[in-house]
């Protein structure tokens, strides 16, 4: 059984099926530390929030502190429920605490699947206890399992690197397959490492980490009301704190950055209904703040993602993307390539084999380069094609 958000010591975690699901599948996890840790958290810039989102918010107002774990469910996200939602998601902290023997404010909890209605607490009452019963190091799928909602794959990574002589670990896992395109979070991931650093600068590390990684993501434009992404440092390889502005810390933010940009990449492959990742990489705007301006209005494009799903080389949407963009674009600069093959140089398409182009459409991975030639700003937004299963599959979500 492949480890990953237990490799790291000091913590355990379980994930159960406790009938919120109509599916009957896993449902609800936890992810447990032996003892306080380090916690770090960015939140959703969603203006409406759900309850468990406003619970963290009052129990760590900083964005850090200690905490000790995190319980999940999935199939009801409990969002726009009133006080009795509130008093739902503190409800989960104050059993997950009595059952890890702590007190409720060491307890992040998170929430995902429909909006609007209240939690079957019956059933989250009993998944909490056998969660809580059935904490090991060796159940990890299940604990994925039980926090996805469309997600068609398991999405985790590990990261090993040397701080200090000792081997340090850096595992994640997420969930997010629709309503995609956050801004300070994303969807619900969670990260665990058995470093030994402060609260402040494991928030430094994830803060830098999101930008480049999990804000590149975008499904469809839509921010969920639920993103989280947390992590906890468990400092079980013991040993001196990891030091500001240190080469230890560099490295350990090194491997956090590697470890959120392949759960990101697994994001954008796994969108609902994709068939395929699509890299938007825009070089030469005038600014970095730009680039991601622009590659962004190429990656959320209906028409340039339903092209690239019919494997059509229209070049003429990618460029009219960039155009409608705020970032500054100049036709004559401009040149735009699919998969490694120009198609668009100094204002005209380029004489290319649209045959051959398609083809390098279908692959499970497309590049499109977008340089601007306006200076040295860059980035790199990760999205998938459109498919008509989006739309099968958003169409009767509720239903």
């Amino acid at each position: 059984m492949t480890r990953h958000i237990t490799l790291p010591a000091g913590f355990s975690a379980a994930g159960v099926e406790c009938g919120i699901k109509p599916s009957g599948k896993k449902d609800m996890a936890i992810i447990a530390a032996d003892r306080d840790c380090s916690v770090a958290v960015v939140t959703t810039s969603n203006q409406i929030t759900g309850a468990p989102i406003q619970w963290i918010r009052s129990i760590l107002p900083r964005g850090a502190g200690k905490a000790r774990g995190m319980v999940i469910n999935a199939g009801n996200s409990n969002v726009c429920t009133g006080k009795a939602g509130l008093a739902d998601a503190k409800a989960m902290a104050v059993l997950t605490a009595k059952q890890l023997g702590t007190t409720p404010e060491k307890i992040l909890v998170a929430s995902t699947g429909v909006i609007g209605h209240r939690l079957p607490m019956p059933n989250i009452r009993r998944g909490i206890v056998a969660a809580a019963k059935s904490l090991a190091r060796r159940n990890d799928s299940a604990v994925v399992q039980a926090i996805m909602t469309t997600d068609l794959r398991e999405k985790s990574a590990v990261v090993q690197t040397t701080i200090g002589g000792k081997t340090v670990t850096v595992a994640g896992i997420v969930k997010g397959s629709g309503m995609i395109a956050p801004s300070l979070a994303t969807m619900i991931g969670v990260i665990t490492t058995d470093a030994k650093i402060s609260p402040v600068l494991l928030k430094k590390a994830l803060v830098g980490a999101v930008k480049p990684t999990f804000n590149a993501v975008t499904v469809d434009t839509d921010e969920s009301t639920s993103d989280i992404v947390a992590v906890f440092a468990s400092g079980a390889v013991g040993g001196k704190s990891i030091a500001a502005d240190s080469s230890e810390y560099r490295k350990f933010a090194a491997a956090v950055l590697e470890v959120c940009e392949a759960l990101a990449r697994g994001i954008a492959a796994d969108g609902e209904g994709a068939t395929r990742l699509v890299e938007i990489n825009v070089s030469g705007a005038r600014n970095d703040g730009e680039a991601e301006i622009a590659a962004k209005s190429v990656a959320n494009s209906p028409l340039v993602k339903t092209a690239i799903h019919g494997a059509d080389p229209n070049w003429g949407r990618i460029a009219m993307a960039l155009g409608k963009s705020s970032a500054k674009v100049v036709a004559e600069k401009l040149t735009i390539s699919i998969c490694g093959v120009k198609i668009f140089a100094r204002g005209t398409g380029c004489k290319f084999s649209p045959a051959k182009v398609s083809k390098l459409l279908t692959a499970d991975t497309v590049a499109i380069d977008c340089s601007l030639g306006l200076g040295k700003g860059k980035f790199t937004a990760l999205t998938c094609d459109l498919s008509r299963e989006y739309i099968t599959i958003n169409a009767d979500y509720t239903t």
